[in-house]
């Protein structure tokens, strides 16, 4: 009963979600030409406020948890599990006072109404996985921002989302180089559960009644560890509070 009424709610989840999509892309353009960098960010924000409004479409919500002090006033570069395409808007929205960017295949830069013209223009970083000559360069460029600026990295070190929520071995080659581009950062871990229920049958038909949890760990300098000590003690925070 509850995946046949999936299929109804479904198709206004995503009426709803592409409407917002394209609803914001000219607002987007006309916000950074017009009003810069901060009115382009705040077109983003309330378009991420938008798109998780539509979970509530299919009986399902965000909650975001957070009992520690993130570091004000200095560069940031948040490290979550990856669960699927829904784990982007609550970063975006909850931690939009850190400027959150996010490293990102190349591949979503174009042909997606709103979130490739935010990528290209917003601060985020666009790697072709394919490509490690052009990947190392872009992530150099992009942790210099982040620490220029002070703003927030967003990066998944799985890579790819999990489709059952068990989380994939992270990879340390993004983030040493966030790590060694940002000396004056710190590392928040970020575990979140139940996005992949979202998804679970595809995109088609979402999963409803669904309770979407992002926890906050708490921060860790860059400078008080070595690489080895830094990447141990993330993956351990972030993976010890997944629940499947």
């Amino acid at each position: 009963m509850k995946k046949a009424l999936s299929y109804v709610l479904s198709i206004f989840y995503w009426l709803a979600f592409y409407i917002c999509l394209l609803i914001f892309h000219p607002i987007q353009i006309l916000a950074r030409k017009f009003g810069g960098y901060r009115a382009h960010k705040k077109s983003v924000e309330y378009l991420n406020w938008c798109l998780l409004a539509c979970l509530r479409i299919i009986g399902s919500k965000v909650v975001f948890k957070c009992d520690y002090e993130i570091p004000k006033g200095v560069p940031i570069i948040f490290v979550s599990n990856h669960q699927s395409m829904n784990d982007i808007p609550p970063f975006v929205w909850f931690l939009r006072d850190y400027h959150p960017k996010f490293v990102s295949k190349i591949e979503l830069g174009k042909g997606i109404p709103s979130v490739s013209y935010n990528l290209r223009h917003g601060g985020s970083v666009l790697i072709d996985r394919k490509d490690a000559k052009q990947a190392l360069k872009a992530l150099m460029d992009f942790g210099r921002s982040i620490e220029a600026n002070n703003y927030g990295a967003v990066i998944y070190p799985e890579g790819t989302r999990s489709k059952n929520g068990v989380p994939k071995k992270f990879s340390e080659n993004g983030l040493k180089m966030l790590v060694k581009t940002v000396p004056s950062g710190y590392i928040v871990p970020v575990t979140i559960n139940n996005s992949w229920q979202l998804q679970q049958y595809g995109n088609y038909p979402m999963g409803v009644g669904v309770t979407v949890t992002f926890v906050v760990h708490q921060p860790i300098a860059v400078k008080d560890f070595p690489f080895e000590v830094l990447f141990s003690k993330v993956e351990e925070a972030v993976v010890s509070g997944i629940t499947v």
